[in-house]
């Protein structure tokens, strides 16, 4: 328990910006999941759309300090790789 007023605050506070963290890393790392089922699925242009979304939810994450911003590249960089390899194309 904390001792003193602005402790009980912090502590209130570190709640409540743990909470928002947790909704956009789980919102990422969902979406990364459902394209990736896609991809495996052969559904290849569903899987471009929903990349988009994907990379869009990483970058607001970052944005927001909830991932590192090496981090958000990693992760866009190998989806981009699985979406590229499952359409062909010659990775560069």
């Amino acid at each position: 328990m904390p001792n003193t007023n602005s402790a009980a605050r912090a502590m209130r506070l570190s709640e409540k910006e743990r909470n928002q963290n947790k909704a956009a890393k789980s919102y990422a790392r969902s979406m990364v999941r459902r394209t990736e089922s896609l991809i495996k699925a052969g559904k290849v242009e569903e899987a471009g759309k929903k990349a988009e979304l994907a990379i869009s939810a990483i970058d607001k994450a970052a944005k927001k300090g909830v991932f590192h911003r090496n981090t958000a590249a990693r992760s866009k960089s190998r989806l981009m790789r699985k979406l590229n390899q499952a359409t062909g194309k010659a990775a560069s």
